[in-house]
C-alpha cells in the first residue's frame, strides 16, 4: 500500500500536513507494506529534507501512489482520476461553493474519504483539528481584548512557534479583573480552556460566575444545557437538547448580562436556538465587547459575527444598533475575532496532533481489512457514484438544490 502526501494547493495556503515526518516513521516501522511518497511542497510546515532525513522518499511520484493524503479541498485541475483522495471536501452539508468540485471526483471515479465524517461504530469523530482551532482562538480572543482597549499588546499566533509559545505570551499580559465565558466542552472548547488554565485563570461554576464579583478575572466554562431551556419548563438534559432542539430556547442572556469576553467553542446543530440575537446585542444590559468566535457559523448563533474573518485580518467591529461592520476600537462595538481556519496558525502542533489520531485510527485499517467500518463509513464516493450513506447528496449534486 503506497501513500502519498500531496501538496496543498488551496489559497490561501496551507501549512497543514496529515502526517508529519515522525508519524511516516510510525507508519513504516509499524507496518512493512506500506510505502510514502511526499509531494515537493514550498509552504508545508515541515520541510522536504525533514522527510528525506528519516527515510521518506519526497517525489512527484502522486500517480504512482494508492491513497493520497491531504487537509484542504484539491483544485480540480489537480485531481488524479481513478485514485482514492483523503481531505476535508465540505460537501457533507451541500456547501454550494465546493458542488463543482464533488462532481468532478464523480466524474473523474475518485473514491473520496472526507477526514469530517472519520468515525467509529458510534458515529464519534475520530480525527480533527478542533483542539488547535480553540488553542489559537483564545489566545486570539485576548490579543483582540488587548487590541481594542489598548492595554496590551500580543504577537500574532502565526509568528509563534507552537502552543507553549502561546502560553508564554500569554502569561506576561496584565488582565483587568474581567468575566470570561466560554461555551462548549467537546475538542475545540476545551483546547480553549487548556490556554485559560495554562494562564492561571480561576474557574469559577455558574452560581458564581453569575452572582459574584473577583478582584481577578475568571472564567467559566458552560454546556449546552446551561444556556439553553426546554420551551415546556420541564428539565432538559445534553443528551434530550441534542436530540430534540427545537424544544430548546436560549438562556444566554444571562451570562451575556455579566460577561466581558465571550469564546465561542460550542457546536451549534440545525435547528437549534441561538444564543444571542442582533436585538438581544441592542438590549442595554448586553455586556459582551470582545468575541472569540472559534466555532464561526456565519449569520447564525452569535449574532454579532457576520462574516468570517482572516489571519491577514482577523478582528473586526460590530455595531449592535446599526447591525454593520464598524472599527472594532470604537467604544459600543462588539470586537470579534472569527477566523475560520485556525489551526493554520499553530501548523507543527497541529499535523502533529492530527496525525497521531490518524495514525491510531485510519492507517490499521488499510491492513486489517477494514474490521471496525472505518472507511467504509467515511467512503463518500465509489464507482463513479456516491455510496448509499451519501445518496443524500445525489440532488444537491444534480444542482436540484
Amino acid at each position: 500500500m503506497k501513500f502519498g502526501i500531496i501538496r496543498e494547493r488551496k489559497n490561501p495556503p496551507d501549512r497543514r500536513v496529515v502526517l508529519s515526518p515522525t508519524a511516516c516513521q510510525k507508519v513504516l516501522s509499524k507496518y512493512p507494506k506500506a510505502e510514502i511518497v511526499v509531494e515537493p511542497s514550498p509552504i508545508r510546515a515541515y520541510q522536504d529534507q525533514d522527510y528525506v532525513a528519516v527515510g521518506v522518499e519526497v517525489a512527484a511520484k502522486m500517480e504512482e501512489c494508492d491513497v493520497l493524503l491531504g487537509v484542504k479541498e484539491v483544485p480540480i485541475t489537480h485531481l488524479i482520476p481513478n485514485k482514492n483522495y483523503f481531505f476535508f471536501s465540505h460537501t457533507i452539508k451541500k456547501q454550494p461553493y465546493n458542488r463543482d468540485l464533488l462532481r468532478a471526483i464523480l466524474e473523474k471515479n475518485i473514491e473520496l474519504y472526507d477526514h469530517e465524517v472519520i468515525t467509529n461504530e458510534k458515529e464519534q469523530r475520530l480525527v480533527a483539528f478542533g483542539r488547535y482551532a480553540g488553542i489559537v482562538g483564545a489566545y486570539n480572543g485576548f490579543r483582540s481584548f488587548g487590541l481594542k482597549y489598548g492595554t496590551f499588546e500580543l504577537p500574532k499566533a502565526e509568528n509563534l512557534t507552537d502552543q507553549q509559545a502561546l502560553i508564554a505570551e500569554l502569561k506576561k499580559i496584565k488582565l483587568p479583573n474581567i468575566k470570561i465565558l466560554l461555551t462548549g466542552k467537546g475538542r475545540v472548547g476545551n483546547g480553549s480552556k487548556e490556554m485559560l488554565d495554562a494562564m492561571g485563570l480561576k474557574k469559577v461554576n455558574v452560581a458564581e460566575y453569575l452572582k459574584e464579583e473577583f478582584n481577578e478575572p475568571v472564567y467559566c466554562q458552560i454546556d449546552a444545557s446551561e444556556y439553553n431551556r426546554r420551551k415546556d419548563g420541564v428539565r432538559g438534559n445534553k443528551a434530550d437538547f441534542f436530540a430534540h432542539p427545537e424544544e430548546y430556547k436560549s438562556n444566554f442572556f444571562r451570562f451575556a448580562e455579566v460577561t466581558d469576553f465571550y469564546i465561542a467553542g460550542h457546536f451549534y446543530g440545525q435547528g437549534a436556538p441561538y444564543l444571542y440575537t442582533r436585538e438581544d446585542a441592542k438590549h442595554p444590559d448586553f455586556k459582551i465587547k470582545v468575541v472569540a468566535d472559534v466555532s464561526c457559523d456565519i449569520d447564525g448563533p452569535v449574532a454579532s459575527t457576520i462574516k468570517p474573518s482572516t489571519i491577514a485580518n482577523p478582528i473586526y467591529g460590530y455595531d449592535p444598533i446599526s447591525e454593520k461592520e464598524t472599527d472594532f476600537k470604537n467604544e459600543d462595538a462588539i470586537a470579534v475575532m472569527a477566523v475560520d481556519n485556525l489551526p493554520c496558525e499553530l501548523p507543527r502542533d497541529a499535523s502533529e496532533g492530527f496525525g497521531e489520531a490518524f495514525l491510531k485510527n485510519v492507517i490499521p485499517a488499510f491492513f486489517n481489512g477494514d474490521k471496525n467500518g472505518i472507511l467504509e463509513r467515511a467512503r463518500m464516493t465509489q464507482n463513479g457514484k456516491l455510496t448509499p450513506r451519501y445518496s443524500y447528496l445525489q440532488d444537491y449534486v444534480d444542482g436540484k438544490e
